[in-house]
């Protein structure tokens, strides 16, 4: 047997403290947790309290019972949990990737101009977006329909659907989240914007 580091206690621990956390999160006793995944009440009693030695076949079951994955049941803080927008002045923006979905990434726009009024502006491109007025009011151009939303609502839709959005009645501001495919028709778009297109 290998001799544990300072580190491994660490996650021993952490381990330890979220079987428990997600077993109390679900509402269920020990017992409830034990019978769900086929072990004693006391042998998950004494998991929970580092009694007994974290098995692997115990975690995959543990898992499995808790409705997660042996990966997240045993994964570490990250020490880079809070990130810094990237700036984009000139569309008013700012944006933050998500690290755990490479794909998606969350964008805070300003807008100050209500949306286009000729269809040919309007853009469609693979992709869904998911969107909430933080302030103002939102214009929502979705094929043939005009939608308004208001501060804190939000708005969830295929972009395949031509689209536009715009402010009403002053500025508004929103946050975004966009999937890869979405995010790179945004991209597109904003490129022909500054090409006169």
């Amino acid at each position: 047997m290998l001799p544990m580091t300072q580190n491994d206690g660490d996650l021993d621990s952490l381990v330890r403290k979220r079987i428990r956390a997600l077993r109390v999160a679900q509402g269920w006793s020990l017992e409830e947790l034990a019978t769900r995944a086929r072990l004693s009440q006391s042998t998950l009693s004494r998991i929970e309290n580092g009694q007994r030695r974290l098995a692997l076949d115990s975690l995959v079951t543990l898992a499995r019972a808790l409705d997660t994955t042996l990966d997240q049941l045993v994964e570490t803080a990250s020490d880079d949990v809070v990130t810094s927008p990237i700036i984009d002045s000139a569309h008013s923006r700012m944006s933050w990737p998500i690290r755990a979905e490479p794909g998606m990434t969350v964008m805070r726009q300003r807008m100050t101009e209500p949306p286009p009024d000729n269809p040919s502006r309007m853009r469609a491109h693979p992709g869904r977006e998911w969107l909430v007025v933080l302030s103002g009011t939102a214009v929502l151009m979705l094929g043939h329909r005009r939608f308004r939303v208001e501060a804190n609502q939000a708005a969830e839709f295929p972009t395949m659907l031509p689209h536009a959005i715009g402010a009403e009645g002053g500025p508004c501001e929103l946050l975004g989240i966009f999937d890869r495919d979405a995010r790179r028709g945004h991209q597109r778009g904003d490129a022909d914007t500054a090409n006169g297109e």
